[in-house]
């Protein structure tokens, strides 16, 4: 049935599916990875690695056996996961939907929907860069970011990697989806507002 779904998509469209599911699941692994290591790093800040050293062979097999099946087990459930997951992705990046046979091939009506749409884009842009350098840099040695950052462990700041890339993953889909849908969300108003 899911093979069914995948066929009403083009190879590129089925790539660019896969691709968003894969960066998906890469960032839920670095995420988990993350927040098990942040609260090791809470439980014992140093020393790990000595301790872990001083024990004997069989908990150490035990230990690196253990965070390998966790490993497995995950990516066996993603792998499982795949195809529904991927299909979704289709899905929300790739509505079908029809086109007022008016508005086909007016080039005017394409030339306003994209200044829009690209503006819209840039406007969201720029506020998230705005942003991001107001909490990393900040005027001075005041940023409320900067200083935080400044205390992360590697715990911390693998699951700091993991949800930026989570975010970046969901501004990117945004953007496809704002792209692809923004375009007849303004044909219906032009209808709308031509009646």
């Amino acid at each position: 049935m899911t093979e069914d779904l995948k066929s009403d998509y083009s190879p590129r469209q089925r790539a660019v599916g896969e691709l968003y599911y894969v960066f998906i699941v890469a960032a839920c692994i670095i995420t988990l990875g993350g927040l098990v290591w942040s609260i090791v790093d809470y439980w014992m800040p140093t020393g790990k690695l000595g301790a872990f050293l001083e024990l004997n062979l069989g908990y150490q097999i035990a230990i690196i056996a253990g965070f390998l099946a966790g490993l497995f087990f995950l990516l066996i459930f993603f792998f499982g996961l795949f195809r529904k997951g991927s299909i979704l992705v289709l899905k929300f990046l790739f509505k079908t939907r029809n086109i007022e046979e008016r508005y086909r091939n007016r080039l005017d009506v394409k030339i306003a929907a994209g200044g829009l749409l690209i503006s819209i884009i840039a406007v969201v842009v720029g506020l998230i860069y705005a942003i991001i350098n107001d909490l990393l840099i900040g005027p001075g040695s005041t940023a409320p970011f900067s200083n935080l950052l400044s205390t992360f462990t590697s715990g911390n700041w693998t699951l700091f990697i993991g949800l930026v890339t989570f975010a970046f993953i969901a501004i990117s889909l945004f953007m496809v989806y704002f792209w692809k849908n923004g375009y007849y969300v303004i044909l219906k108003i032009m209808g709308t507002l031509e009646r």
